[in-house]
């Protein structure tokens, strides 16, 4: 694959809802099983994500989006960081990397204080990812239970924290 930087990172527009159905899929279905929680915002991002406060990304790569990330709004200044995705025939050339970096930054620049987001210890390159870019692991005494089955790795980004 080339270099990532033929990668637009851009926000969700009109026609974007079946590719980050799509892209979410692919990789739930390689690793687990849709839940519930999943179909909701998959069938209706608009609705379930961006209407409610959050925001979508995309990497799109020659005109098709191979990766995507969601903030979804928890409370006034903190975000979920959900559905981060990259096709799998385009893992592996910094596209998750320069996607996640761009989702922080936007965070930022939305004023938000706090990220969190939900993972699963078999994926440790996206767990690697999140530490690199500052995440931090939550202590058990902090983690609130997940409505996915699938979560047992809880991380968060403290903007106070990080330079």
């Amino acid at each position: 694959m080339a270099p990532e930087m033929d990668v637009e990172i851009r926000e969700f527009q009109a026609g974007d809802a079946t590719a980050f159905r799509e892209l979410n899929e692919e990789w739930i279905s390689r690793y687990f099983v849709l839940e519930p929680k999943d179909v909701e915002s998959l069938v209706d991002p608009k609705a379930k994500i961006l209407d409610r406060g959050g925001r979508i990304f995309l990497a799109v790569r020659s005109g098709r989006p191979v990766g995507c990330c969601a903030l979804v709004a928890m409370a006034p200044g903190e975000y979920e960081v959900a559905k981060m995705a990259v096709t799998e025939s385009c893992q592996g050339a910094g596209i998750g990397r320069r996607l996640l970096a761009a989702t922080i930054a936007e965070a930022r620049t939305m004023g938000a204080h706090r990220l969190y987001l939900e993972t699963n210890s078999r994926l440790t390159p996206a767990i690697r990812l999140y530490e690199s870019l500052g995440f931090r692991h939550l202590p058990p005494e902090r983690i609130v239970p997940s409505p996915y089955a699938r979560a047992n790795v809880y991380m968060e980004l403290d903007f106070a924290n990080v330079r």
